[in-house]
């Protein structure tokens, strides 16, 4: 069986105030030619179909052009909702969807029902594990704590124990929208720790086929049995040196995996430029830039005249312009958002108690209430998106 595996394809988001739904258009155009031309048997979307809980409505009529051109094809199609999806928005409408071919997962309890497609070696178990919020799930899925790790396990357990009931040689494809050990994150994903941890083990898909996955933005192989497709597009600079596509995967008679990594249209190249403005505007090795979309830090020890305005004379589609000035008399001089780059809400917090506590860090106890309160800000919020 031939799969096409895509995902976070984030309709309705913008990129530095740039609107992407021309280019988000472009890429299904690619993906439902993809599916024509190379003869797919299903798609496979692992979440975050839309950027938020509700979405505007230009993103939703081109949901929707996607749906009908991929149920006129004939080739069955199932979906998950990811973290930024509202789950049971998502899902209005999924039965009458399903008689066309279109199958929505985004209901938790619904992880150990399989979407059951049949080929010519047999059948294959597709199961739909939508984003799972550890403290809204956990009761819903019987699992011990309200952690990632024990909320997917729990929700595996469940397709485990389904795959149990059918035929002999039932091949499996798990799709899950989670942040695996072993992923790199860019800075345009969501971030979904809860307790201090986001990731889940590999091993937690082990007994399926393959493990679609969803969350990250960038194409990663995490075993040959698990990987992320990535975003279809770029939505932050720290995916410069993305190379955005999807996984076209041949699952054989026995469960074995093929795959082809397909890359997708790239509406604008992505560049990061450092340095003074003068060296920027006058080096000639810089115009190969000149039509990507850049995010310029400025270097020069003052601030210069104008410097957007200078910049995009020869970089006119210049979205970002951040100062770094360089370190002055030996001393650094280092940004408020270079300092906070990289660091945890957690580790923010606990560094905020001991910047207006002089000499008494915040101590166990202290850091536990932070993390409880950081928790319960994050559960709410999910709370009221998948409201």
């Amino acid at each position: 069986m031939r799969i096409l595996h895509t995902s976070d394809w984030h309709l309705g988001r913008s990129f530095h105030r740039v609107n992407m739904l021309g280019h988000q258009r472009a890429f299904l155009d690619h993906l439902i030619e993809t599916v024509r031309s190379r003869q797919v048997d299903a798609v496979l979307v692992a979440g975050d179909v839309y950027d938020r809980a509700v979405p505007p409505l230009a993103a939703v009529e081109l949901f929707d052009d996607a749906l009908h051109r991929l149920a006129d094809l004939g080739v069955p199609t199932v979906m998950i909702s990811g973290n930024h999806d509202s789950a049971r928005r998502l899902g209005v409408g999924a039965r009458l969807m399903a008689k066309a071919g279109i199958h929505l997962r985004t209901d938790p309890a619904g992880c150990g029902t399989p979407v059951v497609l049949t080929d010519d070696h047999g059948d294959v178990a597709f199961y739909g594990l939508p984003y799972l919020e550890p403290a809204l799930v956990r009761d819903t899925l019987g699992a011990e704590k309200a952690r990632h790790t024990q909320v997917l396990g729990a929700a595996m357990d469940r397709v485990q124990a389904d795959l149990a009931t059918r035929p002999a040689g039932t091949r499996s494809v798990v799709l899950a929208h989670a942040f695996v050990t072993g992923g790199a994150p860019s800075d345009s994903e969501r971030d979904i720790t809860i307790g201090g941890v986001a990731s889940v083990p590999a091993d937690v898909f082990d007994g399926v086929d393959y493990a679609a996955l969803g969350h990250l933005h960038g194409c990663q192989t995490i075993t040959e049995r698990v990987r992320y497709s990535g975003s279809p597009l770029a939505y932050s600079f720290s995916e410069v040196h993305h190379r955005k596509s999807m996984w076209l995967i041949d699952l054989g008679a026995d469960g074995a995996v093929e795959a082809e990594r397909l890359p997708c249209p790239v509406p604008r190249p992505l560049a990061r430029l450092r340095g003074r403005l003068e060296d920027l505007l006058a080096d000639p090795g810089l115009a190969e830039h000149e039509e990507s979309w850049i995010e310029a830090t400025l270097t020069d020890p003052a601030r210069p005249h104008e410097p957007m305005a200078r910049l995009t004379e020869r970089f006119p589609h210049t979205l970002a312009l951040a100062f770094e000035p360089e370190a002055r008399d030996g001393g650094p001089d280092v940004s408020y958002a270079q300092r906070l780059r990289g660091r945890s809400d957690q580790e923010i917090a606990e560094d905020f108690v001991a910047h207006v506590r002089p000499r008494r860090a915040a101590d166990a106890a202290e850091r536990a209430l932070l993390g409880a309160a950081l928790d319960e800000v994050r559960t709410d919020q999910a709370a009221k998106e998948s409201a």
